[in-house]
């Protein structure tokens, strides 16, 4: 683990055992909040990725869109 990451968990951690009234044997508990809490804010803070739907990067369609397309090729083919 980072160390700079470890030092910020371990401060976190220790603050959310003294808003608690420092009660003993709880410590793992306080630590996997602490981490909880920063790892998620850290991901928060990251650029989102925007996904692209079929339509827009041109990949395949659904099955239904599919089975359409061909029902209008026959049409037109025939009519």
């Amino acid at each position: 683990m980072d160390q700079a990451l470890e030092t910020r968990i371990r401060q976190r951690a220790y603050e959310i055992w003294d808003a608690l009234g420092r009660p003993e044997g709880e410590a793992g508990a306080h630590w996997l909040a602490a981490e909880r809490e920063l790892l998620m804010a850290s991901m928060a803070s990251m650029p989102r990725v925007k996904r692209t739907t079929a339509k827009q990067d041109g990949s395949r369609k659904s099955p239904r869109q599919a089975k359409l397309a061909r029902t209008r090729a026959r049409k037109m083919a025939v009519g």
